[in-house]
């Protein structure tokens, strides 16, 4: 029998091992490599061509969102499950947009991983319902643009309207605007609410 061969991008040394013990113990999938890192993902995708990539999204050098883009530009038919600790909307959407046919959180791996990777394998999508719902909630949201993603990464930072605005070269009622309407697109009630909810949402990074 065709063995389903695995290739996992991960940061962690750890994850990796809990993934290579779990695929060890299946007759039908075997892991073929392991990268730490989106570049590193690449350069062993093109090498040993696996059927299916378990790719973490936050990894040092190149993440894992352009390193699924990068690799279906060559392969378009490429098979992606990313596996992520972010249940926000913003982030599952990004990597399906990217191409990816799984999202699975790291806390379900023991559990889900191996159907799901028969299931990718096969053709088939898996996204497990709460991110589903969470994507379906949000589906007629107004997205940030990536200035206001930028303006709200920098208030996460702490830093003062006056200060973003002195960093990114605007006046300060260009900030105190995109702030507003940062407020509104997310139904916060202040600045630290709209930072709280952007993390649990994937727009910025936690």
């Amino acid at each position: 029998m065709k063995k389903i061969r695995i290739l996992v991008a991960d940061d962690h040394f750890l994850l990796r091992e809990g993934l290579a013990a779990v695929i060890a113990g299946q007759e039908d999938i075997e892991l073929v490599a392991e990268a730490t890192n989106g570049q590193e993902a690449i350069e062993l995708f093109r090498l040993h061509r696996p059927d299916v990539t378990l790719m973490d999204l936050q990894m040092p050098i190149m993440n894992g969102i352009d390193a699924i883009t990068e690799i279906r530009r060559h392969w378009p038919n490429a098979r992606f499950i990313v596996l992520t600790t972010y249940q926000g909307d913003v982030q599952a959407l990004r990597a399906l947009k990217a191409g990816a046919s799984g999202y699975l959180l790291k806390s379900m791996l023991r559990k889900e991983l191996l159907d799901a990777i028969r299931l990718v394998h096969a053709g088939k999508k898996r996204i497990p319902p709460e991110i589903a719902a969470e994507i379906a909630d949000h589906v007629t949201d107004d997205a940030l643009s990536d200035r206001e993603v930028e303006v709200l990464r920098r208030v996460a930072a702490g830093n003062s309207n006056k200060i973003i605005a002195e960093q990114l070269v605007v006046s300060e009622g260009t900030i105190k605007g995109h702030i507003k309407s940062i407020l509104s697109k997310l139904g916060a009630n202040d600045r630290t609410h709209a930072v709280t909810i952007a993390m649990k949402r994937g727009f910025i990074d936690g």
